[in-house]
């Protein structure tokens, strides 16, 4: 039986081609195959799977990739969503619920990691244009108590930018 509790998937998604992918050796593996067996497969039923769903990797990509006679094929989440009705056994689909959880729980992180950016960037401009007001209201309450007498040092403040 497999046990999706015990295999760490997300070390298996990869990025290649700005694509999230999990490579065929990883998933016959979970999907208690052999790579050629899953390929074989894929190739029997290929007009599931268009260039968004499934593509093969380039000598370049593979490079960091360990020894293999072929150049791996990678899978989207839709392409392993599609493996599901290709591979239709127990296992393919307690396998593909598991990854499809873990594609879901990635793009949660990666939506509140944007999100999380947005208000970091949002919190910087709003707390510089704060500092500039304070800054030019210290200046302006300096003049008035001395107006007199010229400041002999530097305005403190933000500089403008560009300078």
């Amino acid at each position: 039986m497999f046990d999706e509790k015990a295999v760490n998937f997300e070390q298996m998604i990869h990025t290649f081609r700005g694509h999230k992918v999990m490579l065929d050796s990883d998933l016959a593996i979970l999907y208690g195959l052999e790579t050629g067996r899953l390929n074989e497969q894929v190739k029997r039923n290929i007009k599931r799977f268009p260039p968004d769903f499934m593509f093969q990797l380039t000598e370049e990509e593979a490079v960091n990739l360990l020894n293999r006679k072929y150049l791996p094929y990678v899978f989207t989440e839709n392409g392993v969503a599609m493996l599901s009705g290709v591979l239709n056994s127990d296992r393919a689909i307690s396998v593909n619920i598991a990854i499809m959880w873990t594609f879901t729980k990635l793009r949660s992180f990666l939506a509140l990691e944007y999100s999380n950016s947005q208000k970091i960037d949002d919190l910087d401009k709003t707390t510089t244009k704060m500092f500039k007001v304070v800054f030019e209201r210290l200046d302006d309450l300096d003049y008035q108590v001395s107006p007199e007498i010229k400041p002999a040092r530097k305005k403190i403040g933000l500089k403008p930018q560009g300078n």
